[in-house]
């Protein structure tokens, strides 16, 4: 096997698929990437077992001689080619040993390749459906809820992200008990309304993938009770679905909320930065005082004697109220937010507040729901 391409492109290539390759991986094999050349095209495979990501790119001249396939240890080789200028590089694979010989300009390097034979094949798509989407559509639901997952390993139902696809919208929900995200578009539907819990991993790195390629790029997603699969442009990517049922989120949804504050986003999030700063580093608790017309946030540890407030300017409807909440939980929640204005909805200080972002266009096709629970203010 012998091939030659670009270097900056295989680079990029290799570092999008190097994220699902861990450090603790049991397989020495899986320690690899898999090359597969054929007619001109390189297919590069990464796996953890659970997760194979694919990239395909088209090499400058190639040619099959004997083995088509070989494993390549990846940290040695993503160490080679990162610190390399725009240059072609060369393959060349010896057909019984499986050494490796990479020339680029002046530079030669020689690594031992392994036999691919014991490398875990691809998971196959069987009787699956399929839906396409607009990539931008599917990286903005990730990275709308994919922070508000559970990265608690005990609990693997909620360390993913919940999918739901009906007939009028596509829904995506994440959760770890303390904050929650629903994300809802209605630009994306089916004829019969399904539901799976993607694992938080994979998903990630996809959204990674698609916000550096074009906007308008379609991904098609297939499905089945095992495996989910997302083929986009020169990429592919296989993932097995976290068994179990989804906790029933929609009844952790407050539905009556007469309070409701509306305040600027920026304002708010870089009161939240400085006064945070001062809250107790177990609870992070900071207070909310709301009037008609003023937010005070403030925050206090005791054991330290700090404590700090500001007061914001805000639009109020509803009885005054004082309530607790995790400041970074806060943060993230509202760092989540586009737009220059947030809603937050409040029935009593010892339940759920739901923030919503301010849209000057009421006719979106796409709604975001966060919750946040309340931390319990001492007198």
């Amino acid at each position: 096997m012998k091939f030659i391409i670009n270097s900056l492109l295989f680079s990029k290539q290799i570092q999008s698929l190097s994220g699902v390759i861990t450090n603790s991986n049991t397989v020495p094999i899986i320690n690899c990437f898999h090359f597969h050349l054929d007619e001109g095209l390189l297919t590069i495979r990464a796996t953890d077992l659970e997760t194979t990501l694919v990239a395909k790119i088209e090499v400058e001249s190639g040619r099959v001689e004997g083995i088509t396939d070989i494993a390549i240890p990846s940290k040695l080789l993503l160490d080679i080619v990162k610190n390399l200028e725009d240059v072609p590089l060369t393959f060349s694979v010896d057909d019984n040993t499986f050494a490796i010989s990479i020339t680029s300009g002046e530079g030669k390097y020689r690594l031992a390749g392994k036999d691919p034979e014991t490398f875990p094949s691809m998971p196959e798509a069987r009787e699956t459906t399929s839906i396409t989407m607009p990539g931008s559509i599917l990286a903005n639901a990730i990275g709308k809820t994919a922070f508000a997952a559970s990265t608690d390993e005990m609990r693997q139902q909620m360390s993913g992200i919940y999918c739901e696809i009906g007939p009028e919208f596509l829904t995506f929900v994440a959760t770890d008990a303390h904050k929650l995200v629903r994300y809802r578009c209605k630009d994306v539907h089916s004829e019969e309304t399904v539901s799976f819990i993607l694992p938080r991993k994979p998903v990630v790195m996809l959204r990674n993938i698609l916000s550096s390629i074009k906007e308008e790029t379609e991904v098609v997603l297939e499905y089945n009770k095992i495996n989910a699969f997302f083929s986009f442009e020169n990429f592919y990517i296989a993932c097995r679905l976290v068994d179990g049922r989804y906790p029933n989120y929609d009844a952790a949804i407050p539905k009556e909320n007469p309070n409701k504050l509306t305040i600027d986003r920026n304002s708010f999030l870089n009161t939240l930065r400085r006064v945070g700063l001062f809250a107790n580093q177990a609870s992070n608790q900071v207070r909310l005082s709301i009037s008609p017309r003023e937010l005070v946030v403030s925050a206090e540890d005791l054991e330290f004697s700090n404590d700090a407030n500001e007061k914001l300017p805000c639009q109020y409807e509803g009885e005054p109220m004082e309530i607790g909440f995790n400041a970074k939980f806060l943060m993230e929640m509202v760092s989540n937010v586009d737009t220059e204005q947030i809603l937050i909805e409040l029935s009593h200080p010892s339940r759920a507040g739901i923030m919503f972002p301010v849209y000057e266009d009421e006719e979106r096709s796409e709604d975001i729901l966060m919750l946040v629970m309340p931390v319990m203010l001492a007198n």
